[in-house]
């Protein structure tokens, strides 16, 4: 599952949990929750890493000026 979906099914199992008493729920809800978020910092790092290489590839064709931010 995708990241936000991940996110949103964690929180109604962490809520549900703690309204029940179902401690089991409860960190299951949490786990879910983590895991979207880890997913979400995964998707950025990988995002920054393409920039960062098309920035290179750009400035190895002379096509950008490579001291320019």
């Amino acid at each position: 599952m995708g990241e936000w979906t991940d996110k949103a099914k964690g929180k109604v199992k962490e809520t549900v949990g703690v309204a029940t008493g179902d401690r089991s729920l409860e960190a299951e809800g949490k786990a879910d929750t983590l895991k979207g978020k880890v997913k979400g910092v995964v998707e950025d790092v990988k995002h920054a890493i393409k920039d960062k290489s098309d920035e290179r590839e750009e400035v190895r064709r002379g096509d950008a000026d490579p001291y320019q931010r």
